[in-house]
């Protein structure tokens, strides 16, 4: 959306600017003012300072006193009326920004940067209609407005304006991604595929050096469900654009569905390895892949050749899909370093995190658990499974003391969970055990008993 955030205040007649930060600065002199009195100046300034700092009903007092002081001065109250309407926007309270926008507008109705205000408020307040007529207004001022005049068309549905207009930004600025995004979006929303191939088929035989306009048509075809067609396209893209890196999202699928698996190789390791396609679309299609070669055996013998290329500049997300599919193909060693990697990588992902260790304690790295729920701890020390964890792979090394510790502190964080609570007793019992205190043995013995009753009876 094009709304420009206004970082400088209108201030008296023309072009008078005055910084938003400037109550952090000496008073200027009246004589770059204007004629305003000492009050009007204080108060109008104090307002600055409160709404900079967020104080937006402290700010709305000082202009409500800078308003008085202004007294017949309309330069003056104008500038207060839009600073009210921008305390007023950040509250929320539209329709009372809206009355002090049009006060100003009064004043001055084709000031620019108070038309974008009040366009941003009727936005936010979701009043579309509202804001087509004031976006027609600024339009004469600033034609990248329509831009957001199509999106608003959309908005209210009045799909036929909305592709005229693209199709006029189109002719005069050029396509772009996001213009092509919002046609497709309208094509699918009124089902008129047919018309938006057609147009697409026409701009190709006009140019067929568009990659983009190949794209589009793939995905049109794609949306139909008549994959024959997309993929016929895709490959007289790769015929017409050799070194075209994005047709390879629609390549492997195909190669894929057709068997052919070195084609679709390549065309992964082209994805990969392309710095045009996002880590986020890369992980997509490894995915794709892993689901792939889960339901067809046959393939697996190739996902180590895709590796390499699969993980360069690899995020945790990436791991993360290698670990749970070697998890699930059984090979626990090579998952477990897969998560290792990914916590490497992003140690926030709490997920990731939670895999790794549970799958520590599961083939006994004892240690390696310790040191990764320590760290996790860290990061998240209101997660009681990370305690309940730690407390486990204490107790396997007869570190009864931490053990107790984490466990019992792990126990502050648990709310409404019967099940973890249950695991949480019954390690402490084994500390306690291990520790030679029978007495506080058996007490955590009989909660977790009295737990599990609870819980058997949940379950049925």
């Amino acid at each position: 959306m094009k709304i420009k955030f206004i970082l400088l205040t209108l201030f008296l007649i023309g072009i008078i600017w005055v910084p938003i930060n400037a109550y952090a600065q000496d008073r200027p002199p009246n004589d770059d003012l204007g004629n305003t009195s000492d009050t009007f100046q204080e108060n109008f300034f104090e307002a600055l300072k409160q709404k900079s700092i967020e104080n937006y009903e402290l700010a709305l007092n000082a202009l409500d006193k800078a308003e008085v002081a202004a007294k017949d001065n309309q330069e003056n109250k104008a500038v207060v009326y839009f600073e009210k309407g921008k305390n007023l926007a950040a509250l929320k309270r539209y329709e009372e920004a809206e009355n002090n926008y049009n006060r100003v507008l009064e004043w001055s109705p084709e000031k620019i940067e108070v038309l974008e205000a009040l366009y941003e408020i009727y936005y936010e307040d979701k009043n579309y209609d509202a804001a087509i007529l004031l976006v027609e207004k600024l339009i004469l001022q600033d034609s990248d407005y329509k831009e957001d005049l199509a999106n608003l068309y959309h908005r209210t549905k009045q799909y036929d304006k909305a592709l005229v207009i693209l199709d006029e930004l189109d002719e005069d600025w050029g396509e772009s991604n996001y213009r092509n995004a919002l046609r497709s979006q309208i094509y699918r929303v009124t089902g008129n595929t047919s018309q938006a191939i057609s147009k697409l088929e026409k701009k190709i035989d006009k140019n067929p050096k568009s990659e983009q306009e190949y794209l589009n048509l793939i995905f049109l075809y794609s949306e139909e469900g008549n994959s024959g067609k997309a993929f016929e396209i895709a490959k007289e893209l790769i015929k017409q654009m050799p070194n075209s890196q994005l047709v390879h999202f629609a390549l492997y699928k195909y190669y894929l569905e057709d068997g052919e698996s070195e084609k679709a190789i390549k065309s992964m390791n082209i994805i990969f390895s392309s710095n045009q396609i996002e880590r986020k679309s890369k992980n997509r299609v490894l995915e794709d892949f892993l689901l792939f070669a889960k339901n067809n055996p046959s393939y697996k013998t190739k996902i180590d050749g895709l590796i390499t290329n699969g993980l360069k500049g690899g995020d945790s997300q990436t791991y993360l899909l290698l670990g749970d599919f070697y998890l699930l193909e059984g090979d626990k060693e090579k998952s477990l370093n897969f998560y290792i990697e990914g916590t490497k990588s992003d140690s926030d992902n709490f997920g990731l995190l939670k895999n790794t260790i549970l799958l520590q304690i599961e083939v006994e790295k004892y240690k390696d658990a310790i040191v990764l729920s320590d760290v996790g701890l860290e990061i998240f020390p209101a997660q009681p499974l990370l305690y309940l964890v730690n407390g486990v792979a204490n107790n396997e090394l007869k570190n009864v003391d931490q053990a107790i510790e984490v466990l019992e502190t792990g126990l502050d964080y648990l709310f409404d969970d019967p099940k973890m609570e249950y695991d949480f007793y019954q390690q402490l019992t084994i500390a306690y055990t291990l520790k030679g205190n029978t007495k506080k043995a058996k007490l955590y013995h009989k909660k977790a008993s009295e737990l599990s009753i609870i819980n058997q009876k949940t379950d049925n």
